[in-house]
């Protein structure tokens, strides 16, 4: 430290004739020898894929340790949505008078809870996945992004077995899925686009803001609420603008009115407001990779 103050000082210089004469400053390095990341998303994504192997490792090693000891095991990745299928089915029933559409409120709250449980986990587990496993990340060479990636595979573990629930809870109220359940794939690609551009976003962001570790899950919880999972997207759609406009806003909101749409009701989802979630996930996507990136080499220094 005090060698940098001592050499930003302007020093006197002796020349020859016994005159003295300020020392002129330091002048700048060229700006072509200064380091600047150049992002190649293409040859990211290929190195990403070389890396699998260390994506799936991550993600069974955090589920041996998540499960490891406890009495429930794999029914802890069930109780998340059915408690809150619960809380959701007396409080909504009771006192909100919410409209499913004429289908039983524990399958219409329960298919919103499926798809918002993995993104909940997915957040808050990639986000912090940077942090928890900085020890790792400066001890080995990998792209930073497995971490988070290996986070939402195991959101999506549990989000498997809650699918089996919903199976029973279908047999439990007599009531039979619809054929265009075929859909339901690609509105969940949707929603799996839009996930991985949260986490990675939060993920980085998250290493430099350390306070944002303490507000991630207030803002879930929040944003629980402000998606249509404990009611329908009909319930807030004071217009047709306003449903386009909260679509692109928030790309969650028609995936779920899509997968009740075609799993609940037999429709066909509603293409406008999915297209525009769709092309909202893409963008944010590419936004939050090349943040990612470009966030990453200051990391582990950071740490």
């Amino acid at each position: 430290m005090v060698e940098e103050l001592a050499a930003n000082v302007v020093a006197p210089v002796q020349i020859h004739d016994g005159a003295q004469h300020p020392r002129p400053p330091r002048a700048e390095p060229p700006r072509e020898i200064m380091f600047r990341r150049r992002i190649k998303l293409a040859a990211s994504l290929r190195e990403l894929v070389e890396y699998r192997v260390l994506t799936l490792t991550l993600a069974e090693r955090d589920l041996r340790a998540r499960y490891k000891q406890a009495f429930l095991g794999w029914a802890w990745a069930i109780l998340t949505p059915l408690m809150l299928m619960f809380v959701f089915t007396f409080v909504f029933t009771k006192f909100a008078k919410v409209d499913s559409g004429g289908v039983p409120y524990a399958l219409f709250a329960y298919v919103g809870l499926v798809p918002w449980t993995f993104f909940s986990n997915a957040v808050n587990g990639g986000g912090m996945s940077l942090v928890s496993n900085m020890p790792l990340l400066n001890k080995m060479y990998c792209p930073r992004e497995t971490f988070p990636l290996a986070a939402m595979a195991v959101a999506a573990v549990d989000a498997l077995l809650s699918v089996g629930v919903l199976v029973i809870i279908f047999a439990v109220e007599g009531y039979k899925p619809h054929i265009q359940l075929l859909y339901a794939p690609l509105l969940l690609l949707v929603e799996l686009v839009f996930t991985i551009a949260v986490a990675l976003a939060v993920s980085a962001i998250l290493v430099y803001l350390r306070d944002l570790r303490h507000a991630l899950p207030l803002l879930l919880q929040v944003a629980l609420y402000a998606t249509p999972v404990a009611y329908g997207l009909n319930a807030i759609a004071k217009s047709r603008t306003f449903v386009l406009v909260y679509s692109a806003l928030n790309p969650l909101a028609p995936v779920i009115d899509g997968l009740r749409r075609t799993v609940l009701h037999g429709q066909q989802p509603d293409w406008v407001p999915l297209g525009l979630g769709a092309g909202t996930s893409v963008l944010l996507l590419v936004v939050a990779y090349t943040l990612f990136k470009r966030l990453e080499t200051g990391m582990a220094d950071i740490a």
